[in-house]
């Protein structure tokens, strides 16, 4: 069973860039604002996943 159902390393590389803009970020606010964004990018990932496994 795969459960990637969007193109190849997509949702890879966007993690990669939110975590190379987290470590990067020179404030605790504009860290929140990243880590927020990772938390969309999560949620979403999840929702694909129920997704797939309610289609089986």
């Amino acid at each position: 069973m795969t459960l990637d159902t969007t193109p190849a390393g997509s949702d890879a590389d966007e993690v990669r860039q939110l975590y190379e803009r987290y470590y990067a970020a020179e404030s605790n606010a504009k860290r929140l604002e990243i880590a927020l964004e990772m938390g969309k990018l999560d949620g979403r990932r999840h929702a694909e996943i129920y997704a797939v496994l309610e289609n089986e």
